[in-house]
């Protein structure tokens, strides 16, 4: 199928953007990378009247060190954030997440700021951002705003966004000291959404216990997950003390409404979900335990 005809606009700066869409209001939509919002064009799952590339703007590219934390700019690609030392050594979390994305083409397009608004949940950029506590942040005709990311995703493909708003980028914490971070994942296919996933942060205290821990779930609701009531039995444990499989199933047993469809029912979800939370558990604690 060709999706419904459309104006295409190739603004050079974010104001111009910014004037665009508050100009067509809902008949306009921002394309980023495109690498999910072509195919649902063309399927005519989604129709606009205009369209607004974002893809020449450079004031959306690139990343900063600000301290305890790093921005990455909303257009900034997949490739250029699993390619960047900077954010491995800052962020190893989403670094290790990019690989699961799609195939190199898609990841040579698709940009961190276009994943995150679209709000797939079952894709690794959503997990993470949600399990590390990011900051996202927008602008409208309206100023500036930043929207913490346990108030960001509100349902499946649907954001805290306004129509005429664009998400200019996003702001990770840098974890210090004894730190872990492992992602699993389990897809029919390399580069398929998963059936269901984990997303594991945890860093340990001078005295080996956990001093804090973040579990993203990725593919076991409508938005992406956090295992916050997992992540608290944990804390303050001694490491060697801790049962992953245990972990696992404190991360399940309070999901409120896993999806069921031809890839899998509910049930195996969360078997799975439970799974790759102490796949990455483990993975995690052994990085925090021998660097």
């Amino acid at each position: 199928m060709k999706p419904a005809p459309f104006a295409y606009h190739a603004p050079s700066s974010l104001d111009e953007a910014v004037a665009l869409l508050a100009e067509h209001g809902d008949g306009a939509k921002v394309l980023a990378g495109g690498q999910s919002l072509v195919p649902m064009l063309a399927l005519r799952l989604a129709v606009f009247d205009h369209l607004i590339d974002l893809g020449r703007i450079p004031e959306l590219r690139g990343l900063e060190r600000r301290g305890g934390t790093i921005r990455l700019g909303a257009g900034t690609t997949h490739a250029a954030v699993g390619s960047s030392a900077e954010v491995a050594e800052a962020v190893p979390l989403l670094s290790r997440a990019t690989p699961f994305i799609g195939h190199f083409q898609i990841r040579n397009r698709g940009t961190i700021g276009g994943a995150i608004a679209h709000a797939d949940p079952a894709a690794e950029y959503p997990a993470v951002a949600l399990a590390l506590e990011a900051e996202l942040e927008t602008v409208s005709p309206r100023g500036q705003r930043t929207i913490p990311a346990a108030d960001f995703f509100t349902g499946t493909w649907t954001t805290a966004l306004a129509d005429d708003e664009i998400l200019t980028g996003v702001t990770f914490p840098v974890w210090g000291g004894r730190s872990g971070h492992a992602i699993e994942e389990l897809a029919r296919r390399h580069g398929d959404f998963a059936v269901a996933g984990a997303t594991v942060a945890l860093e340990l205290d001078d005295d080996g216990r956990v001093g804090r821990c973040a579990i993203g779930l990725l593919g076991l609701g409508s938005t992406p997950e956090r295992a916050t009531a997992a992540e608290a039995t944990v804390t303050g444990t001694a490491i060697a003390d801790v049962d992953a499989q245990g972990v696992g199933e404190a991360a399940m047993a309070v999901l409120r409404s896993v999806p069921a469809d031809l890839h899998g029912s509910a049930d195996y979800r969360r078997r799975v979900g439970a799974a790759m939370v102490a796949r990455a558990w483990r993975r995690a604690a052994q990085e925090a335990l021998h660097g």
